[in-house]
Formats: C-alpha cells, sequence, structure tokens
C-alpha cells in the first residue's frame, strides 16, 4: 500500500510513533524516526532494520525550525523526496489551572502545538516541491491529535489547548494544500496503552474511572491507531483531507458513564 513511500516520523522512538514506524515498514515505505530520546530511538530504528526494513533514526527537537528543517534535508538528501509526514511527537504536563506555572505552559505548547506547526510547514513545503506520484499526489500529512482536542481535562489544561489547536491547524494546512497534491488530516486517539498511559493502567481506581467512559471496555492499542496512519497516508483516503479521526472506543459519542466490571 505505501511501496517505496518515504515517510518521516516524529516522536517515533516508541509508543504511537514506533507503531506507525513498524506499520509504515510492513507497507513496504522507507522510515526515518526522529526523536530527542536517541538511545532509543537508535534502538527502534535497529530492530526495524534487523527485521528486515529500511530504517533510520535522526535526533530531531520540534520545538526548534532549525532542527526540523536538518530533519527534512537530510532526509531528502538519502532518500530524494518525503511523501509522509507524521507529527507526532507530544508530551504532557499536569497541574491545577491555578498553579499551572508560565515555563510549563510554554513547554507543552511550544513542543505539542508549534512542533506540529512547523513540522507540517516544512513537509509541505517540500511536497509541493516534488513531482507528483502516478495518481497526481505529492504527499501526506498527519498530525496526532487527541480526544481532548474536543474534550477538556483542566489538569492537563496545555495538553488540551495544544490538541485543539492541531485540530484548527489540520483544517488550516488541509484547505491550504487542497489542490497541491498534498493531504493533511489528523488523529486523535483516546486512550491508547502506551508509556504515558501507563499510569492510569497502575491505578486502579483511574483504570476504571477511564473504562467507565470509554464504550470498548478497553483502551486502544498502538498498532490500531497506526493502521489508521497508513490509511490516511495512502491513496485508499484520496478523498479525505482537513479531517481528524478519533481512534477512542466509543468515548467521543458517550455522554454517561457505564458500568465497568470489577
Amino acid at each position: 500500500m505505501l511501496n517505496n513511500k518515504v515517510a518521516i516520523i516524529t516522536g517515533a522512538s516508541r509508543g504511537i510513533g514506533f507503531a506507525c514506524a513498524e506499520r509504515f515498514i510492513q507497507e513496504g515505505a522507507k522510515v526515518v524516526l526522529s526523536d530527542v530520546n536517541d538511545d532509543v530511538g537508535e534502538a527502534a530504528a535497529k530492530s526495524l532494520r534487523d527485521n528486515g526494513g529500511e530504517a533510520t533514526y535522526q535526533h530531531c527537537d520540534v520545538s526548534s525550525k532549525q532542527e526540523i528543517q536538518a530533519l527534512f534535508d537530510d532526509s531528502v538528501a538519502l532518500h530524494g523526496r518525503v511523501d509522509i509526514a507524521v507529527a507526532n511527537a507530544g508530551i504532557v504536563h499536569a497541574a491545577d489551572i491555578l498553579d499551572l506555572e508560565e515555563e510549563d505552559f510554554d513547554r507543552v505548547i511550544n513542543i505539542n502545538l508549534k512542533g506540529v506547526f512547523l513540522t507540517g510547514q516544512i513537509a509541505a513545503k517540500q511536497m509541493i516541491k516534488q513531482p507528483p506520484d502516478e495518481d497526481g499526489f505529492r504527499g501526506s500529512i498527519i498530525n496526532m491529535s487527541s480526544v481532548n482536542g474536543v474534550l477538556a481535562i483542566p489538569a492537563i489544561t496545555p495538553y488540551v489547548i495544544a490538541k485543539g489547536g492541531v485540530n484548527q491547524w489540520t483544517k488550516c494546512l488541509g484547505i491550504r494544500m487542497a489542490n497541491e497534491g498534498v493531504r493533511v488530516n489528523g488523529i486523535g486517539p483516546g486512550s491508547i496503552n502506551t508509556e504515558m498511559f501507563q499510569k492510569v493502567a497502575d491505578n486502579p481506581q483511574k483504570m476504571q474511572e477511564v473504562m467507565s467512559r470509554t464504550p470498548m471496555q478497553r483502551p486502544g492499542e498502538p498498532d490500531e491507531v497506526a493502521k489508521i496512519a497508513v490509511f490516511l497516508a495512502s491513496h485508499y483516503s484520496s478523498y479525505i483531507t482537513g479531517q481528524t479521526v478519533y481512534p477512542d472506543g466509543g468515548r467521543m459519542g458517550l455522554n454517561y458513564v457505564v458500568p465497568v466490571a470489577e
């Protein structure tokens, strides 16, 4: 489905980002993983190569325009083009709104919103320079959002604000690039079994609270998100742009809590 496509994924050393890399390679893509956790990122890329995939790793702090530009420039120098860009890097900071420090707010916004903006802008500029493929497409940009781009949790306000901004950025860039052969879409996961979710999974009370608002009564798996990324990166989603898809186990549509088995 993605045969010989070149994909850049930020925040790819683990979790959803790494699952996207694995799934893209299974579909025939060449993958450039980026992260700030270099030891884990290098090991992730090596594991993909050891299994027969074409994967490289590059350090990239997505709050830095210079580092994102270098990531794309080096990827183009290596592979000749970039067909898929997944803006996945993100962090969470929890604090009461009234106690939230300015520097913590800025740190989350710089990575989760500014980083997605810069990644998309640089990706779009690169993609419109490229010749289209046989179907007239130059590329696909995928932004990792969250159900919290729509739903609100005051304890993680900077994260919620950033993800809401990501949804609007996805629409804006999708509309701008609609006639350029570049599609832009988002994925807004609910509760997914990642390292970020582990603190919830390890707390029975918190886990019950989360499952009570999840009709499918289980957290999702990173690969379930990655499969959506494959769809959005491929020609199977050829008439979709500016949209955010929510793999959330039914959470977005729920207006009450459901009983959870003990």
